[in-house]
């Protein structure tokens, strides 16, 4: 996956959150080793635990399985030619969230994929990455993700929270009213399929619902700055259909006048057939 140059900058904006001012923070030396493919600083950067919960290769645990890790998917993205552009960083709480759009050589053309990393730095000495995205845009299949998180007693507040109301009751007109006049959705598929105003997101919704109902979502973290709202979530439900519960992760950006500018979709949940 094409986001390790940018663990850097997530781990950074995490640990700010929690370590004293002015302590060393190995991090960018740490990084630009493993980019490099030199190891030596790997226990002196890290000496916890480092996990590294990917989509592709699902967990990922300790400095020795994450220096494989490293080294193939660095191997597969020479042959991409990848490069990235962030496109966002919330932090708060000790934990930050980067997104990315990461753009790849895809059968003769560029391609867009969006890209989330979740940072936790759990303590000094250690450090949970977990990445979202759909697998989709680059081999063309659905991979069921299972949760990587657990349900927990968390909600978004304001418009975030109202808007998950509106997806979890199937309320077009709730959710259409979340967002700002030019507000947009984003799903995981990337920028060309982005669906902007509010006569393009009724009817987006409206599809979305057909399914008999709204989209149910376990929450299980929330990242929150103030203007843009992170959750983790497992959706187990798609109208009447009950899904088996696969990971993903929203973000949600106020505008200056409370209602969203963007909500921002990273997972790979297949819709019931018919119904995408």
């Amino acid at each position: 996956m094409p986001w390790f140059p940018e663990f850097a900058s997530a781990v950074e904006l995490a640990r700010s959150q929690t370590r004293a001012a002015g302590a060393a923070d190995p991090v960018a030396q740490y990084f630009a080793a493993l980019n490099k493919g030199d190891t030596r600083l790997l226990e002196d950067a890290w000496p916890g635990e480092v996990v590294v919960y990917d989509p592709r290769a699902g967990e990922v645990r300790g400095h020795r399985q994450l220096r494989r890790f490293v080294s193939r998917n660095l191997s597969w993205l020479a042959g991409l030619h990848a490069r990235t552009e962030t496109v966002a960083c919330t932090a708060a709480g000790g934990r930050a969230v980067v997104e990315l759009l990461a753009y790849l050589d895809h059968q003769g053309r560029e391609l867009a994929w969006p890209v989330a990393v979740v940072a936790e730095s759990p303590g000094g000495s250690s450090v949970v990455f977990r990445t979202y995205c759909s697998q989709w845009p680059v081999d063309e299949r659905r991979h069921l993700r299972p949760p990587v998180l657990e349900p927990g007693h968390v909600r978004p507040g304001d418009v975030a929270g109202r808007y998950q109301d509106g997806l979890a009751a199937g309320d077009t007109e709730a959710v259409v009213g979340t967002f700002a006049p030019d507000g947009y959705f984003r799903g995981p598929f990337g920028p060309r399929y982005a669906h902007r105003g509010t006569a393009e997101l009724r009817s987006f919704f409206t599809r979305c619902f057909s399914a008999g109902g709204g989209i149910g979502l376990q929450h299980c973290a929330v990242t929150d700055d103030g203007v843009r709202c992170a959750l983790e979530y497992n959706c187990v439900r798609w109208g009447s259909h009950d899904l088996p519960p696969q990971a993903g992760l929203g973000v949600y950006e106020r505008g200056p006048d409370g209602l969203l500018a963007a909500a921002r979709v990273y997972d790979d949940v297949v819709p019931p057939a018919g119904h995408s």
